[in-house]
């Protein structure tokens, strides 16, 4: 199966964003190849917040995707099965490194890799979007003051900020200016969301992106603009 585009989006907002008579959503829905998809919903980075779960299927309901399943922090066998066979992943916003902590515990890191090389759609929503790229740092333990980088699923070549523009993008710039030279960062603000394509593209939805990238002892700051 062909490897397909990475949907980075920075919150909900583009789920639901309609532009010319056309659903955002529907773009993805055009992107699987099954007459009766599969969605799965990853809440482990929010708690399984039920309410966060009711905003997928309601965005789930314009593009007629009615298989639907929540994949809890324990999955059951019944779970595990329908990620396993799930033609869309979403995974959802809240805090990077608990959700992060999760899939490594309970056996779905493993399971998300095999699917995105299957050929499943993947949607990363904030934190999600983040877990889809390089990784990020997260805060430290009770007992140490220095924050902890963690490598994450790579899919996307490059670390990936969301809804941080009022900090001026300052956790990402840390990640990238603490890399190796080429590293890259894509900021991707409130509203926004980010396309990386299998051929290597970055397409911009909606509002512009803030691009880093590490040079030999500076990093460079540049915008992306949608078309």
């Amino acid at each position: 199966m062909p490897i397909k585009p990475l949907y980075l989006l920075a919150d909900s907002q583009l789920l639901f964003w309609k532009e010319e008579e056309h659903f955002f959503i529907e773009r993805i829905r055009g992107e699987i190849d099954s007459e009766e998809p599969k969605a799965a919903y990853l809440g482990a980075s929010n708690g399984d917040n039920p309410e966060y779960y009711s905003l997928f299927q309601a965005a789930m309901e314009p593009i007629g995707v009615s298989q639907r399943r929540m994949i809890p922090s324990r999955p059951s066998s019944e779970d595990l099965a329908f990620l396993q066979s799930a033609d869309l992943v979403l995974l959802a916003g809240g805090d990077v490194g608990l959700g992060w902590k999760t899939f490594e515990q309970n056996g779905v890191k493993e399971l998300i890799t095999r699917r995105r090389y299957d050929g499943a759609i993947f949607v990363g929503v904030s934190a999600g979007a983040v877990q889809l790229g390089l990784g990020a740092f997260i805060d430290p333990p009770a007992e140490s003051s220095a924050m902890k980088k963690l490598e994450m699923f790579q899919f996307a070549p490059f670390y990936v900020g969301a809804h941080e523009e009022q900090d001026k993008w300052w956790n990402l710039q840390l990640l990238v200016n603490a890399s190796q030279p080429d590293t890259r960062g894509i900021g991707i603000p409130t509203g926004g969301g980010a396309i990386y394509g299998p051929d290597g593209s970055v397409e911009p939805i909606r509002k512009p992106l803030t691009e880093f990238l590490k040079e030999e002892n500076k990093v460079r700051e540049s915008l992306l603009f949608p078309e």
